[in-house]
């Protein structure tokens, strides 16, 4: 696999050069990255749609997350990453088709890693009730699944412990099918509190 080299900051924002992103990860370094979260309404209903990540991922495998995210690589810029939309799931976005809600931190510390991000956030609603025909990348995902927002915010608050989610998802002939899932709150990606709040502000503005 080909060395990915990233910019790496400060906590303050500051610049401090290029690393490899496994030594970024290792090291605990700020660094830029790309989110992508899509939402809906339908009958009357708020869903934000999450990606299952696939169980080939090396980190966090068969979790749910941001419908698409990526890190910005040190040749890019922030209008690079909506190629992770179209990467990962098959689906054709400009920025124009997104609504920017600000750079955002997000830090999340494992044992075996530790990701520290200044993630620039997107949302991506999806019009006239009408879903995407996901194409997945099958090394990156297996499935993306809707969760109505109050509900989500309940689990994550840890209000309450267990939630039906829909989606669709590869079966084992790469063939994609409808399923209903029950989920917990360790089922997604440990996403900082602040991060969550942040973006769950931003999209009820929209919805």
């Amino acid at each position: 696999m080909e060395t990915e080299y990233l910019h790496y900051f400060d906590s303050n924002e500051t610049y401090l050069g290029v690393k490899t992103r496994e030594e970024i990860h290792q090291k605990g370094l700020w660094h830029e990255t790309f989110h992508c979260w899509f939402i809906s309404k339908e009958n009357g209903k708020c869903y934000i749609h999450f990606q299952l990540r696939s169980q080939q991922k090396k980190d966090y495998p068969s979790v749910f997350d941001i419908t698409a995210a990526g890190h910005i690589m040190e040749n890019e810029t922030i209008s690079d990453g909506v190629r992770e939309v179209q990467e990962e799931l098959g689906i054709a976005l400009t920025l124009d088709d997104l609504k920017y809600i600000g750079k955002i931190k997000d830090e999340m510390i494992q044992p075996n890693l530790i990701d520290r991000e200044f993630a620039h956030v997107f949302i991506y609603f999806i019009p006239h009730q009408s879903l995407p025909a996901y194409q997945f990348q099958v090394e990156e995902v297996s499935g993306v699944f809707k969760v109505e927002i109050n509900q989500f915010i309940q689990l994550w608050m840890e209000e309450i412990e267990m939630i039906m989610v829909a989606g669709e998802i590869l079966n084992e002939h790469l063939e994609m099918v409808e399923t209903l899932r029950s989920v917990q709150k360790q089922d997604f990606l440990p996403h900082s509190d602040d991060y969550i709040a942040r973006v769950i502000d931003e999209m009820k503005k929209i919805l």
